[in-house]
């Protein structure tokens, strides 16, 4: 064979394998492509996987965190739910021992009557432990709420001072008052503005000894109404002045010391003034260096203040009533009757709802007398039914209840009664309202 031929076959077989490697190179390629095609595959279906199980998490998150917040909001409905019956169960045996106490003072000795008084003290402060541990569970779950209105600030305080001025005066503390002029008014609610400085003065003499002083000033300028309230007494220490104002906080305490609280007042203080858009600080030099308290609160400019409304007009006495009293708690069905009777009035009683239903249907009564939690009819209903009678008198309610919430007031008022007293009543309240209930048609 020539070189020619095996050049020409050589030539020929080179031109013949190029395009086979180049094939080659493209099988290469494309298995080079379909296996990292693959691995994005098994990435992406891996990455699929992981976020399915995260979504799978996510609602089961979800789920167990709508569950969370039903609890939750079914622990706090429950939690309110008890407090308002505790309030109820605790108000109700106060009430008897605040009526015998009063009823202890008549025609008592000196000492009988200093005892019995000492006795409507302690119950007052009950009271007032139960209304501020309420208070602190309805403003943790949102349910109070303000009626605003311009109010001048002096009367106000003056309010507060008339409230814890007894308690003042049986320490023979002394109380140094600097009010503002008529003029310098806040816009809040009347009620809960006077609990805010009635909570701190009572603080002020509850943690100052005998003989001690309190101070109680305002200042006014910027717009804005400050108001300091001082003391002498034993003072905070500086490891609780920072949460002084938190919930259950309390200072350390002496065995030797027997005043004491539940630790939810200045709490209550706090998110009160909050609610009026002020701010409320405490300061102390330490322990056995008193105290100052800081409030400072938004003025509403000038605008007209309205009066305090007046009590409620009680007519005169008019001799004696006849009173149906419907109670189930007989301790104080006792002590009350005893109360009404000693002023000479007729009393009735009944102990569940159907019977002073029946009873008040059946007399010509002056004044009624009935508690609202009662076996067989509540009063509520007792009264509604009463109201919708097609005859006869329609005698001056007064309802008497352990249930203080505001909805139960406002409950009571459009069933019917006159009035809404809460548990515990002094002897003196009630009386002079039986005594001055004008009889309707």
């Amino acid at each position: 064979m020539s070189d020619a031929a095996v050049t020409g076959m050589d030539g020929s077989r080179a031109q013949d394998g190029a395009p086979s490697q180049e094939r080659l190179s493209a099988l290469e390629a494309e298995v080079a492509a379909l296996r990292a095609a693959a691995r994005d595959r098994d990435e992406l279906e891996a990455l699929v996987a992981q976020l399915r199980e995260a979504n799978e998490h996510l609602v089961l998150a979800t789920v167990n965190a709508q569950h969370l917040r039903d609890d939750a909001e079914a622990a706090n409905r429950r939690q309110n739910e008890f407090l308002a019956m505790l309030a109820h169960e605790l108000r109700n045996p106060l009430s008897p021992i605040a009526m015998a106490a009063s009823l202890l003072e008549r025609g008592a000795t000196p000492e009988q009557t200093r005892l019995a008084r000492v006795v409507g003290r302690q119950v007052e402060h009950m009271a007032r432990l139960l209304d501020d541990l309420l208070d602190a569970a309805r403003i943790s779950s949102g349910k109070i709420t303000l009626a605003p209105e311009p109010l001048a600030l002096a009367e106000v305080l003056r309010h507060a001072v008339e409230t814890v001025q007894p308690r003042i005066a049986e320490r023979r503390q002394s109380l140094e008052l600097a009010l503002p002029p008529e003029d310098v008014a806040v816009e809040g609610d009347r009620v809960r503005l006077a609990q805010v400085f009635t909570n701190l003065l009572a603080n002020a003499s509850k943690y100052t000894g005998d003989g001690g002083r309190l101070h109680l000033a305002v200042h006014a300028a910027d717009g804005t109404a400050t108001v300091h309230v001082e003391d002498d007494g034993i003072g905070i220490a500086p490891e609780v002045l920072p949460y002084i104002f938190d919930l259950f906080t309390q200072g350390p305490r002496s065995l030797a010391r027997s005043e004491g609280g539940l630790g939810v007042g200045l709490n209550v203080v706090r998110n009160l003034v909050g609610m009026h858009g002020g701010t409320v600080e405490a300061s102390s030099a330490g322990s056995g260096r008193g105290s100052r308290f800081v409030v400072r609160l938004p003025r509403c400019g000038e605008q007209a203040v309205p009066a305090a409304a007046p009590p409620p007009a009680v007519a005169a006495p008019g001799g004696p009533r006849r009173v149906l009293l419907v109670e189930d708690n007989v301790d104080a069905c006792l002590t009350l009757a005893g109360c009404l009777a000693a002023d000479g009035h007729d009393v009735a009683v009944a102990h569940d709802g159907p019977g002073g239903l029946a009873l008040a249907l059946s007399g010509s009564w002056d004044v009624i007398v009935c508690d609202i939690g009662l076996p067989g009819l509540d009063g509520l209903g007792l009264m509604q039914a009463l109201r919708a009678a097609p005859d006869g008198a329609v005698p001056y309610a007064v309802a008497l209840s352990g249930y203080g919430q505001p909805g139960d007031r406002e409950r009571g008022l459009q069933a019917g009664f006159d009035r809404y007293l809460v548990k515990p009543v002094t002897a003196g309240v009630l009386c002079e309202l039986v005594a001055g209930a004008a009889r309707a048609a």
